[in-house]
């Protein structure tokens, strides 16, 4: 049942906090010790981090869509390969809204424990979202 589980939590974070930008959630879904091995830069530790992350990718990106292209998971984990898409509208890394679509892939691996998120693991496309609202320099 723990696979069943963790599928739930992985779809519940997609539809609540992904897509629907309740930030909130991630206290239900993320368990307190939550490690992101990959942080994206300037992202804290723990839950905290997390939601400081979505809630800056979500007023970059607003209308913010992520489609899972290939899933795979076991009592433990679930890995997702994914494309997100949205329209630049807001800051990013310090570059004001463009108003330019973005169109990526990534992979993810997330750890469960009691069908809260512990541990993550993952690569997003961060360069081609910078190069494809125009940045002239890459922040460090």
């Amino acid at each position: 049942m723990a696979q069943d589980d963790n599928i739930a939590t992985q779809e519940s974070f997609a539809e609540r906090v992904v897509k629907g930008g309740d930030l909130d959630a991630i206290d239900e879904l993320v368990s307190p010790d939550f490690v992101d091995h990959d942080p994206a830069p300037d992202q804290g530790p723990g839950p905290a981090g997390f939601k400081d992350f979505w809630g800056a990718f979500r007023t970059a990106f607003p209308d913010l869509a992520v489609q899972v292209d290939h899933s795979v998971a076991d009592e433990d984990c679930v890995a997702l390969a994914y494309r997100a898409s949205g329209t630049h509208q807001g800051d990013f890394h310090g570059i004001a809204a463009t108003g330019k679509p973005i169109d990526v892939r990534g992979m993810q691996i997330t750890r469960f424990v009691d069908a809260k998120m512990v541990e993550r693991w993952g690569s997003s496309d961060e360069l081609s979202i910078l190069k494809q609202i125009g940045a002239e320099q890459i922040p460090s």
